[in-house]
């Protein structure tokens, strides 16, 4: 994937004492554009970031992208980082979590992309076995997309990728009982919703 931030941090990593400076000084440092500093801010918080990559997406490889892809970001967009306005972890995070929702979107587009490829394949005898359940799952992306946000992509979250609501809040970083709430009464709307047109879900 990326190649530049993990070898600029390997070749800049400051010999003796891995965690030399308080993280303040990492920080000032880090926006400066010291790669030493890159270098103290991955040792520092690399675990971390691939912790909450790995518990949203529940796989190693994806963990380990996400957590490349966070670093690269944050590296090439430092000047966007301010340490007068929080910490340097803080921001870290939150890069964290916008290329985790990136990473669940486009598997979201992955599934979209399938659904209409499937709509305009003609059908096999297996294939004309599913054709309800293919049915079912485009009727259920429409009645999605009626919903605004959050709801919507807790829903697409919860049907398209199979996450549970620990990892849903900790994806969208909200809290669980908010996740839970929002589904429930997500379900309920859409129950409504498909009984009128003659639909079960």
């Amino acid at each position: 994937m990326h190649t530049d931030v993990p070898t600029a941090i390997a070749a800049s990593r400051p010999r003796g004492d891995r965690r030399v400076g308080d993280e303040d000084d990492v920080a000032v440092r880090f926006a400066a554009g010291d790669e030493h500093a890159l270098a103290q801010a991955y040792e520092r918080t690399s675990r971390l970031v691939h912790g909450a990559a790995l518990r949203a997406t529940g796989n190693a490889a994806d963990a380990a992208d996400i957590t490349q892809s966070v670093y690269v970001s944050a590296w090439r967009g430092r000047a966007g980082f301010d340490p007068q306005r929080g910490s340097l972890t803080a921001w870290l995070m939150s890069i964290t979590r916008r290329r985790i929702a990136d990473h669940w979107e486009e598997r979201s587009r992955e599934v979209r992309r399938t659904v209409a490829v499937a709509q305009t394949t003609p059908a096999s005898p297996v294939e004309e076995s599913t054709a309800e359940s293919t049915v079912d799952r485009v009727l259920l992306a429409d009645e999605l997309a009626r919903l605004g946000d959050p709801q919507k992509r807790i829903l697409e979250l919860a049907f398209f990728q199979d996450l549970t609501h620990t990892q849903i809040a900790s994806v969208l970083d909200l809290p669980l009982g908010t996740v839970k709430s929002h589904i429930r009464r997500s379900l309920e709307q859409l129950r409504r919703r498909l009984e009128v047109d003659g639909a079960a879900l």
